[in-house]
Order: structure tokens, then sequence, then C-alpha cells
């Protein structure tokens, strides 16, 4: 059996940090288990190539969801990635922090270390930023963070100058100073190709003697001694194999597959596990609890202008952008496309933003899993507008189906759940009525299209949130950080509650969502991870 100093499971966002950082100083001796392939692939390294994964199961694990009661009965597609890079290599690569309250309220539940000063350090270490060292980013970290200007299509001004007339102020950095107003997004891309967590730390790591990858490697059960976690039984080409550790095991596998690890291990609330027939080794009712989400409800309207519809629907549009990007690495396949939005308080009285603004060059129609390998853009000009509640209050769970590895857990995700997160909701689209009606919007919108609502009441704009809103792809909290065992999973420092020598790092250890995009901060995480197990930690 072979035997290693550290093992991490899942080699996404936290856990390709984790391989870098560990592996450093050459002392450490490294396995990184990754159930997905690697990521050096055409349609991987292209930031527009996302489209292509949204439902490969190749890269993608595809999880759908129950029903969700507050949805009418709709269950959600989750994406996330089973690749080297995780959901960094399938994600729409924009790149936000959250806000510096969020680290706070992180600090003040319970989380020593883990306050705004605490982590903005770990965020300047990461970056290697378009603007350079400064008080907010870093300059010479492994993560290049790319600021579009530009190169974005030129309705995104249109869109901006819209929000200038609806009130707001613009904001050409959602991760300085402050994260309210509209802005264009940063966004994780260096020279045209995708920057994600593989690329950016495991790329110049993977040569190293002491770091042993192995793709295609699905972890079924941690191995115990008594309460010591002590090595990973995996999955690999049909063959059972296991692997030791000496000193940890990190599971960074994410906000689905982290908690159904740890189930199957016999670890979460004691009576779901024996009616499963998994012997509990400890009684941890919080593994699987907690579940957060952002949710987004949109509208899409017909334009009077050209938009990213006509570069990229016809035939001889997709060969241009083609042609550009492996000539010049530009063009539309080289940015995302979400390239516009902001942050916004939808009331009076509130002390920061609550909302989240997306806006996009363009609409397409979503496939059902499995039918279309690439979202198409719409056969006219046409675009794309969403909002998302920041702080979502209303939360889901996860479990297991059954004791077989194999069968993908049940995901319960609570959407709408709550009168606060209804509200924001109802909140959120009535920002975008009134966006839709300044002179600006109005010279650019021919029609509001459908899905749209039939209605401005409330009744008619929730039940269009309910049949059309999906998920921003953000899960956190199904193993969230604290320092009460009854209610949270690991402590600040990241160690299991009641167990040795086993520690979760990703996005699942989140105590609530950051205000944003959550890539940002899983990679943050596996930053903080390192020098907690290497002790540089403050």
């Amino acid at each position: 059996m072979a035997r290693y100093d550290y093992i991490i499971v899942g080699a996404g966002s936290a856990g390709s940090v984790l391989a870098a950082r560990l592996t450093e100083s050459g002392r450490n001796k490294v396995l990184l288990l990754e159930a997905g392939p690697d990521d050096r692939r055409f349609w991987i390294q292209v930031p527009v190539g996302y489209g292509k994964s949204f439902y490969d199961p190749r890269v993608n694990w595809m999880y759908m969801t129950e029903p969700v009661p507050e949805l009418a009965g709709r269950a959600s597609y989750w994406p996330r990635g089973k690749v080297l890079g995780g959901s960094s290599s399938i994600n729409a690569m924009v790149y936000i922090r959250g806000q510096a309250e969020d680290f706070e309220d992180w600090k003040a539940a319970g989380n020593r270390g883990w306050g705004w000063d605490d982590v903005l350090p770990l965020y300047k270490r990461m970056e290697s930023h378009a603007w350079g060292e400064s008080d907010y980013h870093g300059g010479a970290g492994p993560l290049h963070i790319k600021a579009p200007t530009t190169e974005l299509h030129p309705i995104c001004e249109h869109f901006l100058a819209a929000c200038e007339e609806a009130g707001l102020s613009r904001n050409p950095d959602f991760n300085g100073a402050s994260q309210e107003g509209v802005g264009t997004f940063h966004i994780t891309v260096k020279d045209g190709m995708r920057m994600s967590a593989s690329r950016a730390y495991l790329w110049p790591a993977r040569r190293r003697a002491n770091l042993h990858i192995v793709t295609g490697a699905e972890a079924t059960r941690i191995l115990f001694d008594g309460r010591r976690a002590s090595g990973i039984e995996y999955v690999r080409r049909g063959r059972t194999e296991h692997a030791r550790a000496g000193a940890e095991i990190i599971l960074a596998a994410g906000a689905v597959n982290t908690p159904k690890l740890l189930l199957l291990s016999g670890v979460g609330p004691a009576d779901e596990l024996r009616s499963l027939g998994i012997e509990p080794l400890l009684d941890s009712p919080a593994v699987g609890r907690h579940l957060q989400d952002h949710f987004d409800v949109g509208l899409i309207y017909r334009s009077t202008v050209p938009t990213l519809n006509n570069q990229l629907h016809p035939w001889w549009g997709k060969y241009w952008a083609g042609s550009r990007y492996l000539l010049t690495r530009g063009g539309p396949l080289a940015l995302s496309l979400n390239q516009a939005g902001g942050f916004i308080r939808s009331r009076p009285g509130l002390a920061r933003p609550n909302v989240q603004v997306y806006f996009s060059p363009l609409s397409y129609l979503k496939a059902p899993p499995g039918t279309r390998p690439l979202m198409n853009p719409d056969p006219y000009p046409a675009f794309n507008i969403s909002v998302s509640a920041c702080r979502p209050t209303s939360r889901g769970l996860l479990r297991l189906r059954s004791a077989d590895p194999a069968e993908s857990p049940e995901i319960r995700p609570g959407y709408l759940a709550t009168e606060h997160d209804r509200q924001e909701v109802l909140e959120g689209l009535r920002f975008l009525r009134r966006l839709a009606a300044t002179p600006t919007m109005q010279r650019l919108i021919a029609e509001e299209i459908e899905p749209r609502p039939h209605g401005d009441d409330d009744e008619a704009l929730l039940a269009h949130a309910r049949a059309h809103g999906v998920t921003v792809f953000h899960p956190a909290g199904s193993c969230r950080m604290g320092p009460d065992p009854a209610d949270s999973v690991v402590d600040p420092t990241l160690r299991v509650h009641g167990l040795d020598g086993i520690r979760v790092a990703d996005a699942s250890i989140f105590p609530t969502l950051p205000s944003g995009n959550t890539n940002a901060p899983a990679i943050m995480t596996g930053e903080k991870a390192s020098q907690l197990i290497l002790g540089n930690a403050a």
C-alpha cells in the first residue's frame, strides 16, 4: 500500500492550491486524488469553452437536485467540475472575493483567523492582478486576474449608462475599497487562456518528485484507525485501491462530494447512517446540513442593436470567432459571457449591497442535461440581465440515498424557503424593471421576451422566479466551519470536530455564503488551509 505524508481528495479550486503549497519545500510527500481526467483539453482552456463542458459528463458531475417545493416542484441542474481544477475549470471565471463584512461575520460567529484582515493577505498572495500590486491586489501570485475593457461587447456600455440613469454609481473594481456599484467583471484569464486553479497552481508543481497526481480516482471511503483518519479507499479503472497518510487527510472534493465521502465513511447524523446500513463512526449532525446556494432570476430582452448573438449564432460567426481566437487568442472566445454587472442595495436602509446583478450581451437556450453539449446563442439580437440575493437565508441539505458510493446523493437546495429570500427576489426583479424603463434601455429594448413575468404584482413576479429561476452554481456550507460540533463540521483550523488527522478545505466549510461568486473564496480557503497545516497561519 502506497504511503504519503498528506492525501488530498479533490483537485479543484482549493485542492490544487494545497497540492502546490504542501509540496513547495520538497519535504512533504503528497498524493492528490481526482475523480476526473487531466485538464489539458482545448475546450477546458478556452475561456468560453465552458459552454462545451456544461453538459459533458467526462468533466462534469452533472448533478440534479430533488424537486424543489418553492420552485413549483422543479429540480435544479448542478454542474460541478470533475477534472483537474474542479469547477474552476468549467466556470464562468468571474473573480469576486466577497464583501469585507462577510468575513467579519465569519469571525464573529466564532471563527478566529477568518476576518477580513486575516483573509485579505491571502487574496493578495493568490493574485497576479492586471493592475499590479496595491493595497487591495497582489501582483506576483500564481492566479492571474484580467480586467477587460476595450475587448468587451459595446452593449455593456449601454447597460452601465442605464444603471447610472437608475441612480447607481460606477465601480471599476468590485474587489477594491468597496463592492457597491456597477462595472465590468474581472476574470481569471491570462493571454486568452482560462486561469483555473489547476493552471495557476498544479501546472507549475506537477513535475515535483514529491507530488503524485492520480486522475480517474474516485474516493469511496476514508480509512480510520480508531478515530484517526489514516488513509483513503478509492476506485480507479474498476479496481479498488488504498493509500495511507502519515500526517493528514484533507478533503477538498467540494460542497457535494466532501459531505458525501464523510457520510459514506460513517461520519454524519448517526440515525440517518444506520438507516442505510452504515455503522456510525462519529455522530456529526451538521454533515450535509446548512447547504446554501445563490439563486438567480433574469429577464431577456430582444435588442435594437447587435449583440453577441449576431456574432456567435451563425456558422460563419462561429468560424470567424474561432479563427480569431486561434490566431490572436482574442475576441469573444477569450472572455466570459458574464461581462458586466454590479452590487446594489435593493431598498433604503440597508448597510451594504444585498443583490448581485449580471449582464450578458447575449441570450441562449439551455438544453436539458445531456441533450446538447454547447449553449447556442439565439438567432436574433438579445441580452440577458439577472439578479441574485447575495446572502440568502434559505438552507438545504444533502444526504445519501444508499451506502453505494456510485449513487449520487440526494440534494435538497431549499431555494426561496424564507420570506427574506422571496422578498429580495421581488426587489431584484423590480430593480430590473426600473432599469428597463431608463431612457438608455428604452432605446435599446425592442421587447421583453419569454420567459418573462406576466404582470408586475408580487404574485406574477414570484411565479416567474419559481418557474424560471436557476442556481448560480455556488453551493456551500454543507460541512460548515464553527466552534460548536452540534451545528458545524470543522473548527476554525478546518479540523473535523471529534476526529484526528483529517481536515476539510473547500466551499463546504463556508459558514455563510460570501456576497458574490465563490471561486475566489474557495481558492483563498486552499491558501488558508495550507498555512494552517504548515504552521504558518497568524
